[in-house]
């Protein structure tokens, strides 16, 4: 699978863990950056890996800033993705079963590696279940076409 990845200078360490498991999964990872611990916005850097996913360029996305909010943000700005918030194993297993999500977005000062390795591992192992929850994501994407 290819995965897009991004970050700014507060989730450059973490992103550059994922990237690494990432590719010892077997996904090709296109990495937009940040690549230094310089001040950086993170729209720049989170934009471009949301558009990317929301092209179909890439499958799905990891994001990472210094609490995941801003990054979040951004992504769920992008027509067509679903950028989830995961700070635990269980939110990252349901978003994937009950939203479809996309995009996993994680805070490096919110948590420590080995977890963000365990909820990185619970989004891309899990699927989405359908069903019943079709109707309910139609009507979320409903509301990007309404804008």
């Amino acid at each position: 699978m290819k995965v897009a990845m991004a970050c700014d200078h507060g989730g450059l360490e973490l992103k550059n863990i994922l990237k690494a498991e990432l590719e010892n999964m077997g996904h090709e990872v296109v990495d937009f950056g940040t690549y230094t611990s310089d001040s950086v916005d993170y729209p720049d850097y989170a934009s471009k890996a949301a558009l990317a996913v929301a092209k179909q360029e890439c499958e799905k996305g990891v994001v990472v800033c210094g609490t995941g909010i801003g990054v979040s943000m951004v992504c769920n700005k992008v027509h067509g993705v679903r950028c989830a918030l995961c700070h635990d194993v269980f939110s990252a297993k349901a978003t994937r079963a009950h939203n479809d999500a996309n995009m996993l977005a994680m805070g490096q000062r919110v948590i420590g590696p080995g977890l963000a390795l365990e909820i990185l591992h619970a989004f891309f192992e899990s699927s989405y279940e359908g069903g019943r929850h079709d109707a309910r994501i139609a009507k979320m994407m409903a509301l990007e076409n309404e804008q």
